[in-house]
């Protein structure tokens, strides 16, 4: 990854107020990028956004990603250069209770921003990020491949499938790498699945439901804890998506494509294991105990091959499993103890780019 590549660039990422976008907002500022965010307000409270003061670097809009009009207002005044579209709802429960939001969001959501992209000609890279679900799960214990069949589930898996589809037909349609020297867009899709990292305070997401437990004092609620996941520290796909944005700006039609972001093989726990490990690690008497209620369906094995961003863009994680529990630890305490959240947010992305020259 080239740092200094981003200074200066022209970058609008949508989703910014969410877990993900705090950090790749405050991880583009400090490389020198003037990046403008589009998104709803935080969802979550607390709001990582707001507690680390993400809004203090950059243009921050708030606004609705399924408001085409407003969408392509925002793209003509600000003529981005790169587009890291974001903006999702994200999680599996929430879509069983509101499915139309959900494909709103996510299919008409990411269609918003390609047409904004169709009539913006500063936009020279596009990289909409999806998710693992976006596949079809067959429970196999293969990792997925990024032409695998797109499928899903529940309502959430789905419409990730389906913006993939969208995704795939914008591409032929509109950005055909065969026609690049005529619309100048490189347009990839990135999946990547069970990110954590301190700062997420999502409901129904396992580090959050944990944090907030051992912080109240209560044992943590578990409702499957023979899951398996690719668990990965925030920054890992974050680096791939900046990477494949790099490619795709000097090398255009090349890298427009699908791509997976997820751990090495050996870093794969079950949910078990992460919830033993922070509550360990977090001590004062931290437990956790199996919710046996009644759960809407959700895939019980999971993992992606990475083999395509390992060989074409050398992209591999930088942190074991441990680690970044480590580091969730730290960051939740900081909070926990009322002190500066930006400090230490930055402070971990330093750490984390000093591991890269290892």
């Amino acid at each position: 990854m080239n740092q200094a590549f981003w200074k200066g660039k022209k970058v609008l990422v949508t989703g910014h107020t969410g877990f993900k976008g705090s950090w790749l907002s405050i991880w583009l500022q400090r490389m020198g990028a003037e990046v403008v965010g589009y998104s709803l307000a935080p969802a979550s409270n607390p709001s990582m956004f707001e507690l680390a003061h993400i809004a203090d670097g950059m243009t921050s809009i708030e606004a609705d990603v399924r408001d085409l009009e407003r969408v392509k207002k925002e793209f003509q005044q600000h003529q981005p250069e790169i587009v890291i579209h974001m903006a999702a709802q994200a999680l599996v429960h929430d879509s069983y209770r509101d499915p139309v939001t959900t494909y709103n969001t996510n299919v008409m959501g990411t269609m918003n921003v390609l047409e904004a992209v169709r009539h913006t000609e500063s936009v020279r890279v596009v990289v909409s990020i999806t998710s693992d679900k976006c596949y079809e799960n067959l429970e196999w214990v293969w990792g997925y491949r990024e032409n695998d069949r797109m499928g899903g589930h529940d309502p959430y898996s789905s419409s990730k499938g389906c913006a993939e589809l969208l995704i795939s037909a914008y591409r032929d349609s509109y950005f055909n790498p065969k026609d690049y020297q005529k619309h100048g867009v490189a347009l990839a899709s990135t999946r990547a699945g069970n990110v954590i990292g301190g700062g997420d305070w999502s409901g129904d997401r396992l580090v959050p439901d944990i944090m907030r437990a051992i912080m109240e004092g209560e044992s943590v609620l578990i409702r499957r804890p023979n899951a398996i996941r690719p668990w990965q520290f925030v920054m890992e796909p974050l680096r791939g998506y900046l990477m494949l944005a790099e490619r795709l700006w000097e090398d255009g039609p090349e890298y427009a494509e699908g791509w997976n972001f997820g751990p090495d093989i050996e870093e794969i726990e079950p949910v078990s294991w992460i919830v033993k490990y922070l509550t360990e690690h977090w001590g004062e008497d931290a437990s956790w105990v199996l919710d046996k209620g009644e759960h809407p369906h959700e895939d019980h094995f999971l993992k992606l091959d990475t083999t395509k961003a390992k060989s074409l863009l050398n992209w591999t994680p930088a942190l074991n499993l441990p680690t970044v529990l480590d580091w969730i630890v730290d960051w939740y305490k900081v909070y926990h103890q009322k002190e500066d959240l930006r400090e230490i947010t930055e402070a971990q992305i330093s750490q984390y780019v000093e591991r890269l020259k290892l």
